[in-house]
């Protein structure tokens, strides 16, 4: 019969935890870039259409002051501004978000 010894769980267990702090170390880390990565694109295509921030604030509704913390990525930007920014910008929300490298809208059907 076979038993499994206390340094045989206890090693699992420290597997077990490696794996999961690797997990949480990618989640992370793709999440951050995922996160530089949209607000990027925000100010770089705000730079590229020539448009202030001040007007696309007072489109948007917001402050000036919160379109630029958008576009730093010191406040989380709601789904809701970014529609309106895609519109703006006549850009696709996937662009936006880094999903695609098109900046194109695409096409309604």
């Amino acid at each position: 019969m076979y038993t499994i010894s206390s340094f045989n769980v206890f090693h699992i267990e420290i597997q077990r935890n490696i794996f999961y702090l690797r997990y949480l170390i990618i989640s992370t880390v793709m999440d951050m870039k995922y996160e530089v990565l949209k607000y990027n694109r925000i100010k770089d295509i705000h730079n590229d259409c020539g448009l202030s921030q001040s007007h696309v604030a007072g489109e948007l509704g917001v402050a000036q002051n919160t379109m630029s913390q958008y576009e730093t990525g010191e406040r989380n930007i709601p789904n809701e501004a970014i529609i309106k920014i895609a519109i703006i910008y006549k850009t696709s929300i996937n662009y936006l978000l880094g999903l695609t490298d098109e900046k194109r809208p695409y096409t309604k059907k």
